[in-house]
């Protein structure tokens, strides 16, 4: 666990690594099908609680590392923009054509309400706390982000930093704790973005569940902070209909919905081409028309539960791993060929 640390790699630990990949990967698992069994949901909670627990005990450090996470620490100076920079960086997303429409229109509506509010004229309270709904990898935690740098750069909030949780985040596994870790929590966001993906995990019909401490918990503090915190809950769009029906406090605080549609099979093929652009390297034609075509397939044939960007992410460190075992044994490599992906390192797999 020593590893991360000598790399000076921001605490990173091997342990802490392997617990984050068990609590992604039961996710997957418990909502695979749409559908949230609060069976398999009780059980993978009392596993999480329970390792988290044992690790904790023996002094492991499982601080979540979020590579996107815009909280700052003693050591860090963090970058910042001008409100045109951020929004210039919102509207050059790839795709999220409605995303990027609706977040506009609602900043526009909070820009005439402050304009409004320092001239001293009157207006009915307003709710900025929003309702992410999508499929994995469709840029909601980008979203997120740059809106906390927005609303700090308007006035809105203090800070504007994110802070990423999820239910292991909040929930604790004995009577007491969830209210303690929620709070907790909600401190370390105050002035910028809660951000808590999964949400719809947070409601559960079992009695010994201690989800619905942890949304009365949220909910208060989101009465006693509305001027200075905005929580944004992220999911599925039906297990996040579910969630909200499930307590009327959360329906009278979350009336503002942005849906994250998948990504169709042009931009998956952006997308693909921008994370070459950042490592220096670019497709030989046989590369680039086989990944137009396994994109458009990709696209035809994806389930509910479509993974976009993220499955973009897998091919892409599939094929330079690829690439890295064609050129190991060739002998004086140029630098055109370290640059470039071929038709071969996409055949991944094939004899």
């Amino acid at each position: 666990d020593l590893y991360g640390k000598d790399l000076d790699m921001h605490e990173l630990s091997s342990t802490n690594e392997l617990f984050g990949c068990y609590k992604l990967f039961g996710k997957f698992f418990i909502t695979v099908d749409n559908e949230l069994d609060d069976v398999v949901l009780n059980k993978y909670s009392t596993y999480i609680n329970k390792l988290e627990s044992k690790l904790t005990d023996d002094n492991v450090n499982l601080k979540p590392i979020k590579l996107n996470q815009n909280t700052s620490t003693a050591n860090t100076v963090e970058e910042t923009h001008t409100l045109d920079e951020y929004l210039q960086e919102l509207n050059k997303l790839i795709g999220l054509e409605k995303v990027k429409k609706d977040v506009n229109s609602l900043l526009n509506l909070v820009q005439i309400r402050e304009l409004r509010k320092s001239r001293g004229i009157s207006q009915p309270s307003m709710s900025l706390h929003l309702v992410f709904s999508g499929n994995p990898g469709t840029g909601k935690t980008t979203v997120a982000r740059l809106l906390s740098k927005i609303y700090h750069e308007i006035g809105i909030l203090s800070k504007g930093h994110l802070v990423e949780t999820d239910r292991s985040g909040l929930v604790g596994g004995y009577v007491g704790q969830t209210a303690i870790k929620t709070q907790d929590v909600i401190k370390s966001a105050m002035g910028g973005i809660l951000f808590i993906d999964e949400a719809y995990s947070l409601a559960s019909n079992s009695e010994n569940d201690y989800g619905a401490e942890a949304i009365d918990t949220l909910l208060k503090a989101m009465e006693d902070n509305r001027d200075d915190l905005i929580v944004i809950v992220a999911g599925y769009p039906e297990l996040m209909d579910k969630f909200l029906n499930s307590n009327p406090g959360l329906e009278s605080r979350f009336n503002k919905f942005i849906l994250f549609e998948d990504y169709n099979d042009e931009e998956l093929y952006k997308i693909f081409l921008l994370m070459c652009e950042d490592s220096n390297l670019v497709l030989d034609e046989g590369a680039d028309e086989y990944l137009r075509q396994y994109f458009k397939k990709m696209y035809e044939n994806r389930s509910k539960n479509f993974a976009n960007a993220r499955a973009v992410r897998n091919l892409f460190e599939e094929v330079i791993t690829s690439q890295a075992n064609r050129l190991a044994g060739k002998d004086n490599i140029t630098d055109e060929e370290l640059n470039t992906l071929t038709y071969e390192d996409f055949l991944i797999g094939d004899d």
